[in-house]
């Protein structure tokens, strides 16, 4: 598939620690599959970031989706929890959590999240996205 077709891919997991090992793994793969190796690395760790905080902090279902569009590429965790995430703490901190959005927003291009259905019913979906130049 050339590099400048459009494509995404959506991966539904359980509420579970192993699930960010299986999602940045599944990262690798469609990248690297799709000729894009160059972003691998920064990908997941910003994947495993993003799950990362959907598993740890809600107790429902999460997903990761990962969107390639006119030379960018979305990554994006939903989870049911609708409470905006927490704001991005100072990186470098030597606190054992609390530096992972600090750390997507230093190394995404851009980075945000939305709730899902009015009043964030349906949870909330944090995604960042990394050009490719």
């Amino acid at each position: 598939m050339p590099e400048n077709e459009p494509w995404e891919y959506t991966l539904y997991i359980p509420n579970d620690p192993r699930a960010v090992t299986v999602a940045r793994r599944t990262l690798r793969l469609i990248l690297t599959m799709h000729g894009l190796i160059r972003l691998v690395d920064t990908a997941e760790l910003l994947a495993a970031e993003l799950v990362s905080n959907a598993v740890r902090h809600t107790k429902g279902p999460a997903a990761l989706r990962v969107r390639w569009s006119a030379g960018v590429l979305r990554i994006g965790a939903w989870d049911a929890d609708p409470r905006p995430p927490e704001p991005p703490g100072e990186f470098g901190v030597m606190e054992e959590g609390g530096r992972g959005l600090a750390m997507v927003q230093a190394c995404a291009d851009l980075w945000g999240w939305q709730p899902l259905a009015r009043g964030g019913s349906r949870g909330k979906f944090v995604w960042c996205e990394l050009g490719a130049a």
